[in-house]
């Protein structure tokens, strides 16, 4: 089994991580850069930064960010929000980053996804995704920080990143976020039995059964976790270590 990634992710708004449910009811979780380093130094795999507000409200991600985190944090990490264009691929990636997330700018210009992917290569290229169920068997995909509703199928969304040349897809269920009662199965497993690159599973962590749950059950690459870090209910090495028990191999 390839190894799987545990990833805090930290929600920006205003220079603040915070954290919500479904995106609203936004509370506060801290200093960004202080909390990334935590996790760096706590064993995280990965770490990524969303500024939840940039696309909504048409303002660039703060490149300052980038430049911060990469003089205290030695994970690999990624930065997402209200990044429009190559220049802003560029900048941010020449401030330190590993990866950039887009999301609503994906949406409305998908050749942004085919030339990120073609001068920075794939691996830098994350594509986010937000969902909110339609019915049994479909999801919808939102934008703008869950705001606009944009008519795409997930899954066929997904197949269309792959095909313009991403390297992930982060994977946002809208109706389990913050909630804290399980990563929605199904969405994740539609998603990853559908494409062949890798998915990160997002919203709903509530205890370390869920991330089980979303690498065996939903076939995720790896799963993103805010709240039960943030407010230490759990430590990343007792996630870790709950995992390699139940057979998932994981970075130690």
């Amino acid at each position: 089994m390839i190894t799987k990634r545990i990833i805090p992710c930290l929600d920006v708004n205003k220079g603040r991580v915070v954290k919500g449910v479904s995106f609203v009811n936004l509370q506060d979780a801290g200093d960004p850069v202080e909390l990334a380093a935590y996790y760096d130094r706590e064993g995280a795999d990965e770490i990524v930064f969303l500024d939840i507000t940039a696309s909504h409200e048409k303002r660039k991600t703060v490149v300052e960010l980038a430049s911060k985190t990469a003089e205290k944090v030695f994970i690999p990490y990624t930065i997402g929000g209200g990044i429009n264009n190559i220049e802003d691929m560029r900048e941010i990636l020449k401030k330190g980053a590993d990866k950039i997330s887009i999301n609503t700018s994906a949406v409305e210009n998908p050749d942004l996804i085919r030339k990120g992917a073609g001068i920075f290569g794939s691996q830098c290229i994350v594509v986010a995704i937000d969902a909110k169920k339609k019915d049994d068997n479909s999801w919808e995909v939102y934008t703008h920080g869950g705001r606009n509703a944009t008519g795409l199928d997930v899954l066929e969304w997904s197949r269309e990143v792959e095909r313009l040349g991403a390297g992930e897809i982060l994977l946002t269920s809208m109706d389990k976020d913050g909630k804290k009662d399980g990563y929605d199965i199904e969405l994740t497993k539609t998603v990853t039995s559908g494409v062949n690159i890798p998915v990160i599973a997002s919203g709903g962590a509530g205890n370390l059964e869920h991330l089980k749950d979303a690498i065996l059950m939903g076939g995720a690459d790896a799963v993103l976790v805010a709240s039960i870090f943030h407010y230490g209910q759990y430590t990343i090495k007792q996630a870790k270590e709950y995992l390699r028990s139940e057979g998932i191999e994981v970075r130690l």
